[in-house]
């Protein structure tokens, strides 16, 4: 055998170890399985071909001739190992079996990851978690299939008192109506209830005994009346997960960055396959600041990565399932309030709508989010719509719709746009209600605002509607303490937006919270070309003593403060603290892989609020004890 017959074999399975271990671990393109599905098979059509090597031999009795020394025989490697890594020739049985196994192993592999979405359907699956909250009311979403029980379900509750002697009495809630025509999927509100009061709910059968799930009653906390100035709170970001990636064998239904959150958030349900060292949040006491919910911008579901799972609404919702029925998951929604936007994935890869409902596979897709995600959020000011706006006290939320009507054309991109007439006009009308009734204002996108990433971003993210964008941003400036959310982008990037005059934007982009991150290639440019010019204070020691004078600088209109690229585990935690009128403050802290990988304050501008006429305040728990029991509810006079 030459060395040219050797090598072919050990280069079609190195190449196949390669290709497949990306897959797994890298990047799961369907590109890398073509690679292996060739890859694969040409390693056993060579190593079927190619005769065992001429073993080592310690004396040459003949010099080769000329000829001879242009095809030299292949001769073995006596190291085994090195013989099993390269996937080299050898006439060790044991070495090509354990060659032989390995291979096959990784194909298995790749197998696994991409059969699971197609071949799990989770249909028993059973949860409930609450979503939107307000003041006064919360949403309730569970899923009851009839595998589980056929009875009539209602949520019961009660005011939690964090003392078992001191429970009180489980109050009759509304009714749950599981059908089949929304996958046993229902959503139930509460209202009546206090602001800034910790309760908890359960479910129950019609004879009023509590059903085996949850095992414990789930806790909640109704958000701070907005009109009473000062809160201190946190919550949340994040995008873009799926199961099992990067992959490890057997655990198709495990998402880890959920394991992280949970981990930091709730030390009490430690996962023993995170590696605790790297969680330097996880400790054996609980946090005191447990974040008030999570936004998740997008990416909730891969439909479409390696492969189309198909284009019904049961091919959709079984994704759905196969998230709810994580346990790594449900450590978090069970304890903290979602809110979701949705991005392409959602749907097919850098989908746009083009404000078209019949543009497959919107239909079918969006039905999917809606049962089990979107009926969850707030409901929109437009009914049928998936952006909304919310409040915490006195800051406020927008979460727009990124991908239901934009323009999918780029022949003429002035002309693009990505919210639509209706979104844009409700998003306006939101920034001006906002202006003076909330400190810190959020504006929640599932892409990118920045122009910086290359890549396709100057065609799928905001870089791509240049003009909406403009007009956006400038109406963003004319607003104090304005901080832009996006996600999608595998990469997180704080991103300064400047003006002459007017208001700094902030942008803060994370993701993604279980997916592939970019290792090799880097997309952000770390300023534009645009700059402007801005005068800041400058202290000056005179002989008559200390002076400030203005000095005029020239800085990027917009430029990267952070870049943090790596980490197949992201989120950001923002902590907002108004209780200081004049000095309203924010905090960022950014986890990659359970680690704080980044801390980012900033101290906003003080916006003066009208007065508060939210009696509820001063009402002492007795007093609403009285109150409850005569029937006078918070919603009808505060």
């Amino acid at each position: 055998m030459l060395h040219t017959q050797a090598l072919f074999p050990a280069f079609a399975s190195s190449l196949f170890r390669l290709l497949t271990w990306t897959f797994l671990r890298i990047i799961p393109s369907r590109y890398l399985v073509y690679g292996i599905l060739v890859s694969f098979p040409s390693w056993l059509f060579a190593s079927w071909i190619t005769p065992l090597p001429v073993k080592q031999t310690e004396s040459v009795d003949e010099k080769p001739s000329a000829a001879d020394s242009q095809r030299k025989p292949y001769i073995e490697s006596d190291d085994s190992v090195l013989n099993f890594i390269l996937s080299l020739p050898t006439s060790s049985k044991r070495v090509r079996w354990a060659t032989t196994v390995f291979n096959w192993l990784l194909l298995a592999a790749v197998a696994e990851l991409i059969i699971t979405p197609f071949v799990d359907p989770a249909s028993n699956v059973v949860f409930t978690h609450i979503g939107a909250v307000t003041p006064d009311t919360v949403k309730i979403t569970a899923r009851i299939p009839p595998t589980y029980i056929s009875d009539h379900v209602h949520i019961v509750w009660r005011e939690y008192t964090g003392a078992t002697d001191k429970e009180l009495a489980w109050k009759h809630g509304p009714e749950l109506t599981a059908k089949e025509n929304n996958d046993w999927v229902d959503v139930a509100t509460l209202k009546g209830l206090w602001p800034n009061t910790y309760y908890e709910y359960s479910l129950a059968a019609a004879n009023g005994s509590l059903l085996s799930y949850p095992e414990k009653p789930i806790k909640f906390h109704t958000f701070p009346d907005p009109r009473l100035p000062g809160n201190k709170f946190s919550f949340m970001v994040s995008s873009c997960s799926t199961p099992n990636f990067p992959y490890l064998p057997f655990h198709g239904r495990r998402i880890k960055g959920y394991d992280y959150m949970s981990a930091a958030l709730f030390p009490d349900t430690l996962d023993t396959e995170v590696d605790h060292n790297e969680t330097e949040q996880a400790s054996t006491k609980r946090t005191s600041n447990i974040p008030e919910f999570l936004l998740f911008l997008g990416d909730f579901i891969y439909a479409d990565v390696p492969f189309w799972t198909g284009p019904t609404t049961e091919d959709y919702r079984r994704l759905y399932r196969r998230n709810y029925q994580s346990e790594s998951f449900r450590k978090i929604y069970e304890r903290l309030p979602i809110y979701h936007a949705y991005d392409d994935h959602e749907f097919v890869n850098d989908f746009s709508g083009d404000s078209d409902d019949l543009k497959a596979p919107f239909m079918n897709a969006s039905s999917a989010f809606k049962t089990y995600n979107a009926d969850n959020n707030y409901d929109s000011v437009h009914d049928g719509h998936y952006y909304y706006d919310f409040r915490y006290g006195d800051s406020a939320f927008f979460v727009m719709d990124t991908r239901r009507y934009r323009t999918s054309s780029t022949e003429d991109m002035s002309s693009r746009v990505l919210l639509g007439d209706a979104q844009l006009a409700a998003f306006n009308n939101w920034l001006s209600r906002v202006n003076e009734t909330a400190v810190f204002k959020f504006v929640v996108s599932s892409v990118p605002f920045t122009t910086l990433w290359s890549a396709n971003a100057p065609v799928d993210a905001w870089a791509g509607f240049p003009t909406e964008r403009q007009s956006i941003l400038e109406a963003l400036h004319s607003v104090p303490n304005v901080v832009i959310l996006t996600g999608d982008r595998h990469e997180f990037a704080a991103i300064e937006y400047n003006h002459e005059t007017l208001n700094t934007v902030t942008e803060f982009s994370t993701s993604p919270l279980s997916m592939f991150d970019v290792p090799l290639v880097r997309t952000l440019t770390m300023q534009g070309k645009e700059m402007v010019k801005k005068v800041k204070m400058v202290l000056n020691a005179t002989e008559d003593g200390p002076d400030y004078i203005a000095v005029e600088e020239k800085i990027p209109a917009e430029r990267v403060l952070k870049y943090v690229p790596l980490g197949n585990h992201k989120w950001s935690t923002i902590e907002v603290d108004t209780k200081d009128s004049q000095n309203p403050t924010l905090k960022l802290k950014l986890t990659v892989n359970g680690r704080n990988a980044y801390t980012y304050s900033m101290t906003g501008k003080p916006v003066k609020l009208s007065s508060s006429t939210a009696l509820g305040v001063f009402v002492s728990a007795g007093i609403k004890d009285v109150f409850d029991k005569i029937g006078i509810h918070p919603s009808k006079w505060f």
